[in-house]
């Protein structure tokens, strides 16, 4: 008979009996175990966008990218989406820093070139 019996646990919050495949009490609502990770394509388009624009909006929305916590999972899918992510937030990053540094050499070179110019126009009277 023993058989019979569905296999069920105990809330820690309530004590009232759950089933081992339940994320929350339904009595309580304690959170009883961890709930996976989506890796729907809305989810992966939203954290591969972030991957790509967080470093043009300075880390602002560090705490919507969850890069890091997929790539510390377990399952192999979510591993790789969170590998894909933290691939396109490096080279997104490093791209900012080349581009900022392009910007300000020709920032710099268009001031000197300027300059000059001022300088030789004085020679010239």
């Amino acid at each position: 008979m023993e058989g019979d019996i569905p296999n069920i646990m105990l809330c820690p919050q309530c004590h009232q009996l759950v089933k081992p495949e339940f994320y929350f009490c339904p009595n309580c609502g304690e959170n009883l175990r961890k709930t996976p990770l989506s890796t729907s394509v809305g989810t992966q388009i939203w954290m591969y966008f972030l991957s790509i624009i967080m470093p043009w909006v300075a880390f602002i929305f560090i705490g919507y990218w969850h890069g890091l916590k997929y790539l510390r999972s377990q399952d192999t899918k979510t591993k790789q989406i969170g590998l894909i992510a933290t691939i396109i937030l490096v080279a997104s990053t490093l791209f900012a820093i080349w581009i900022s540094i392009v910007w300000v050499q020709n920032i710099l070179q268009t001031t000197m070139s300027d300059l000059n110019g001022v300088g030789s126009g004085l020679g010239g009277f």
